[in-house]
């Protein structure tokens, strides 16, 4: 008889679990025929943004082509959140769980080009998409707007919410939108970028301080009685020659770079204005803010040694990004189940041609899913203010290929890339493997206790601060 009752229990545990596993598995496969569904639309309104090309804090277009697509979609729409005219959020949904996703849509200055596998403008000195955010935001939109039908239909319970977040690539969207609390009741977030290759991301991100260093001297006449000036190019040319000398005395991961923006006008007066933008970058904040210590005493030093002035401003900063191994093995696990980008002939020689016209080796594209890698100590270069977000909420990333390897990123060839399939294979890609994810993040609240559990171990009860001036965001003036 108790045998009997064991075999009946083990009998109902077995189907319950079967009809879970069913019920997951159908709910992720309606989450892909949704994006295929609605995949003619993502592509186009991705085409728009990289046809807008509108730089941060101006992507007026580019932010409503997204936020009136999900308003349409029956989600519900602010804009204009965080004092920030071209961010906002979509949501559908309530209650818990809260999961979040990001797009972003800003494009680079100076890059324009065609798509086409040779460099050619798109429009003369006006900007591109060299880093594809034209596709992040679209595919982003289209994994939320997989689970919202899932939510409409009884199939998920909780709240889903869409981030449109611009001016990731200067300023730094996300981090006014988090000092405004805006992800801090997400249990997880998710975001994808573009790349040359296909994984769920194990690596962070490098944390940096952008910063202006101006100098403020006294005009004269350089060579009537220049004694009687004090020259603020010294001052500059005294920083840079301290900034140097301090490279050989920081980590081998720090890196520091800087762009005179002002250093006199004529030769014959001596300058009373100078100005540099610099960056400080480190795999750790905490080594930033060392870095950064010393660098505003070398331009204490420098006003004294020309005997000026010196203000320091800073303008923004980003936290590395704080890892979560366990979201991402949960995305690997739907990458894999999704299997690799297939590309055809044209779209091979395509990329080939851009490789073979930037002097890189010929190796065409990588559609395969790379397996989880080791999160390396110190990250390869490069920040992101998802950075800022990954230490107030758990964040997962996935990275697709959308432009081949061997050529320059930020640059031409990645902006033809993200205006044809290629990088139309891999916005699908990401919004499937996001929106499956997703589907895992709302069924399984064990799966979402084990990535807070992690994520509150890495973060080690540090409390995040946004590393931005007081007041609002710096916006454009209107024209």
């Amino acid at each position: 008889m108790r045998i009997s009752v064991l075999l009946l229990l083990l009998y109902f545990s077995i189907s319950i679990s079967l009809a879970q596993k069913q019920k997951r598995n159908s709910n992720k496969t309606t989450a892909i025929q949704s994006v295929e569904k609605h995949q003619k639309e993502l592509i186009q309104m991705s085409d728009q943004i990289w046809t807008y090309a509108e730089t941060a804090l101006k992507e007026y277009r580019s932010s409503k082509v997204l936020a009136d697509y999900a308003e349409e979609q029956g989600f519900t729409v602010k804009r204009g959140v965080a004092g920030l005219p071209t961010a906002f959020i979509a949501e559908y949904g309530s209650g818990k769980p809260v999961i979040g996703i990001m797009g972003e849509y800003d494009a680079l200055p100076g890059i324009s080009q065609k798509a086409q596998p040779t460099k050619e403008a798109y429009e003369v000195g006006a900007a591109g998409h060299g880093c594809g955010h034209n596709l992040f935001g679209a595919g982003s939109l289209g994994a939320a707007l997989a689970v919202k039908e899932l939510i409409q239909q009884g199939k998920l319970k909780g709240m889903i919410r869409f981030y449109g977040t611009p001016a990731e690539e200067a300023v730094g969207g996300k981090i006014y939108m988090a000092r405004e609390g805006l992800f801090d009741d997400l249990d997880v977030c998710l975001d994808w970028h573009p790349d040359t290759e296909i994984a769920a991301s194990t690596q962070s991100s490098q944390a940096m301080v952008d910063f202006i260093v101006e100098f403020k001297g006294k005009a004269a006449h350089a060579a009537a009685d220049p004694w009687n000036g004090r020259s603020a190019v010294d001052g500059l040319e005294a920083f840079t020659d301290g900034v140097n000398m301090l490279r050989e005395h920081v980590r081998p991961t720090v890196r520091m770079h800087y762009a005179i923006v002002a250093g006199g006008d004529v030769p014959n007066v001596v300058p009373e204005y100078a100005k540099i933008w610099m960056w400080v970058r480190d795999s750790k904040r905490n080594v930033v803010e060392e870095v950064f210590t010393r660098v505003k005493e070398i331009a204490n030093g420098a006003a004294m040694i020309a005997g000026v002035e010196v203000k320091v401003t800073v303008q923004t900063g980003d936290y590395e990004l704080l890892v979560n191994r366990r979201g991402a093995t949960a995305l690997q696990k739907n990458l894999e189940l999704l299997g690799p980008i297939i590309y055809s002939p044209e779209e091979i020689a395509f990329a080939k041609k851009i490789q073979e016209v930037s002097g890189g080796e010929q190796t065409g594209l990588n559609g395969a899913i790379h397996p989880l890698k080791e999160t390396a100590p110190d990250p390869v270069g490069g920040s992101t203010d998802v950075g800022d977000i990954s230490w107030i909420v758990p964040e997962i990333t996935l990275v697709a290929t959308t432009a081949p390897a061997n050529t320059a990123w930020h640059g031409w060839s990645v902006v033809a890339c993200g205006g044809m399939s290629i990088g139309h294979k891999g916005l699908v890609l990401a919004a499937k493997s996001l929106a499956m994810t997703m589907v895992d993040l709302f069924e399984d609240e064990q799966l979402r206790k084990e990535i807070r559990l992690e994520f509150d171990k890495r973060k080690n009860g540090h409390v995040y601060k946004a590393y931005i001036p007081d007041g609002p965001p710096p916006l454009p003036a209107q024209k």
